[in-house]
């Protein structure tokens, strides 16, 4: 029986009894996962994102499945998690730079050669992240979320994923992308290649976002993601609220703008990242 159909059969029990075989199916998908052979959300041809919803489902199964044990190194750093997640087992033939200082990669992600970590910083199971990204110091990468390659994702920042519902597209951050120290993408926001998100950008799937270079507002729609463009130069702004009260306290909302596209200044500030890979 193909894996997509064993998966989907665990995830439909409703008890939470299972077996030794059940385990190795799990421990299959675990491994797909950790390989890049499936992942939880793909790129089609046309360029729309689509879900793979029995892997979020096989990873959900995981967590119900799982024990919490033990995992502690030694009598200074204690762990208990479920059985099910450890860290990932990397070795040094995959071509991942992990840097020394308490960097954690949870099993079920793909870490791609050439990828660089940080410590400390963590990626989440169901994670996809592709080849000569950078993930620095204190960054998050959340579980399902899909990292292009060459993306930086600089300090502090945080890429939610998105497990549930299962049918939701995850968080999804698309090749050369420069995501800004101290940013937050959440809810399923798709950030298009060769955007930049200055140091501060929080989007959500309620943030609204302001074009004042092609004069457009973007916002997520009823049956989809928050969609940044390709190219696009964010930054953290705000709007004024138009209530009365609003006026005579003269309060602001918090909004995202983006200010330019792209271009040569722009690549070559970019490319002085490279410089840290």
């Amino acid at each position: 029986m193909p894996l997509r159909e064993q998966i989907e059969a665990l995830a439909a029990r409703e008890d939470n009894v299972f077996s030794c075989e059940d385990r190795a199916v799990f421990d299959e998908l675990k491994r797909a996962l950790n390989r890049g052979e499936v992942r939880a959300a793909e790129k089609s041809g046309d360029g729309k994102w689509i879900v793979n919803s029995w892997v979020k489902q096989g990873i959900l199964a995981g967590f119900r499945m799982g024990a919490i044990i033990d995992m502690s190194a030694g009598e200074s750093f204690k762990f208990f998690d479920k059985d099910t997640y450890p860290g990932r087992p990397t070795k040094i033939e995959e071509n991942v730079r992990i840097v020394p200082g308490g960097s954690t990669i949870r099993d079920g992600a793909y870490i791609a050669p050439g990828v660089v970590c940080m410590p400390p910083m963590f990626v989440n199971a169901g994670a996809y992240v592709d080849e000569g990204t950078m993930i620095d110091s204190h960054a998050l990468v959340g579980s399902c979320a899909q990292i292009g390659k060459r993306v930086h994702i600089s300090a502090a920042a945080q890429i939610g994923g998105v497990l549930e519902p299962v049918g939701a597209v995850p968080v999804i951050i698309e090749d050369d992308v420069l995501v800004g120290g101290n940013c937050g993408v959440y809810e399923g926001t798709i950030v298009r290649e060769r955007a930049v998100l200055a140091s501060g950008t929080i989007l959500t799937g309620s943030t609204p976002v302001y074009d004042l270079v092609r004069g457009e507002i973007y916002q997520r729609a009823a049956d989809g993601p928050l969609e940044i463009p390709v190219g696009a130069v964010v930054v953290p702004g705000a709007r004024a609220v138009t209530t009365e009260r609003g006026r005579e306290w003269g309060l602001s909302l918090y909004a995202a703008v983006i200010v330019k596209y792209r271009d040569e200044k722009t690549d070559t500030a970019v490319r002085l990242e490279d410089y840290l890979r």
